[in-house]
């Protein structure tokens, strides 16, 4: 029988389509039956599910039988809204078939901070699926955070300030230093850029060298439609200079200069954000974050806006694929 748990270890069984209760940690644990198939979840669980998701925000699936990524495919478009395309990302991923991608393809020795899935644009997902085909050797969690505890734990004058100042992201792109604006927007199309950043409320220009430089202002925090709670929702200690190791962060300000790096965020009115506030934005995130080894077959189901992810350093093969919606 399939049952709901938590990682410390109470269950019950999903008989009954049982509540969750608020209490529960992240992320609520469901387990399958040795063979079991991802697919056997009915009608009744769903709801379940959706009120794990609004209440905890995450749903760790383990012990399902998922054989191929269209299974896992199938199953994350099961819940009803469409799969959506990695239009406008910002790290390079492949793309598995229509609606699946690879995990960030960054080295393994790299860790990725936690961060909301494309919180720095307004086209945004509103849930995220993880599948691990293969987990690595050592490390290579994907260490997850409750959005509403980051925004509750941050200090008064650091959230009110990126409440009522907002973001201003800016991309230079290039094959060179970062991605290049073909593969960011999947087109070699300057009119369908252009459309896609009209669209969305982006500020494009074409600079001489026929490189691309957007510009897009964005809300820090968010007030999820749902439950009413409001969230840390941005990506600024990831897009900021200051998340460089310094010795490069200097060589690449002496090579570029500040206004062409491949990403940088500053304040919406244009003006800087000091280190120091962004050292303690990620030190919120690290008291946050916990973390689980994975498993084969495990799926990981997030609000997108209610929980923040991110990659652990890792050896060994590690194989993780991605849905969004």
């Amino acid at each position: 029988m399939t049952s709901i748990e938590h990682l410390s270890g109470r269950s019950e069984p999903f008989s009954h389509a049982p509540s969750i209760d608020p209490a529960s940690t992240l992320p609520v644990l469901v387990k399958g039956q040795p063979g079991q198939s991802i697919h056997d979840l009915d009608a009744s669980v769903r709801a379940t599910l959706d009120q794990a998701l609004s209440t905890v925000g995450g749903v760790l699936f383990r012990g399902f039988n998922v054989p191929t990524p269209i299974d896992f495919k199938r199953f994350a478009a099961s819940f009803g809204a469409p799969l959506a395309s990695y239009e406008f990302g910002s790290t390079p991923r492949s793309k598995v078939f229509a609606g699946v991608y690879s995990s960030t393809e960054y080295p393994a020795h790299q860790f990725i901070p936690l961060h909301n899935e494309q919180a720095y644009t307004r086209p945004w997902p509103s849930r995220i699926w993880f599948h691990c085909i293969k987990a690595s050797e050592t490390g290579g969690e994907t260490p997850i955070a409750d959005s509403r505890l980051i925004h509750q734990r941050m200090p008064a004058e650091i959230r009110e300030l990126f409440a009522s100042r907002e973001l201003l992201y800016v991309r230079n792109y290039s094959g060179a230093l970062d991605l290049p604006w073909q593969k960011v927007f999947n087109t070699q199309d300057r009119a369908q850029v252009e459309r896609y950043c009209q669209d969305n409320g982006i500020e494009w220009q074409w600079k001489a060298d026929g490189e691309l430089r957007t510009r897009q202002r964005c809300a820090a925090v968010l007030q999820h439609p749902e439950t009413g709670e409001w969230v840390w929702f941005n990506q600024a200690h990831l897009f900021h200079v200051s998340a460089i190791e310094p010795t490069v962060r200097a060589s690449l300000l002496a090579a570029v200069g500040e206004e062409n790096l491949p990403r940088h965020v500053y304040f919406g009115d244009g003006s800087a954000i000091a280190d120091q506030v962004l050292d303690t934005v990620r030190e919120v995130y690290r008291q946050t974050a916990v973390s689980f080894p994975w498993q084969p077959g495990d799926i990981l189901m997030l609000d997108n806006r209610l929980v923040a992810h991110g990659r652990n350093p890792y050896t060994g093969d590690r194989k993780v694929i991605v849905a969004m919606a």
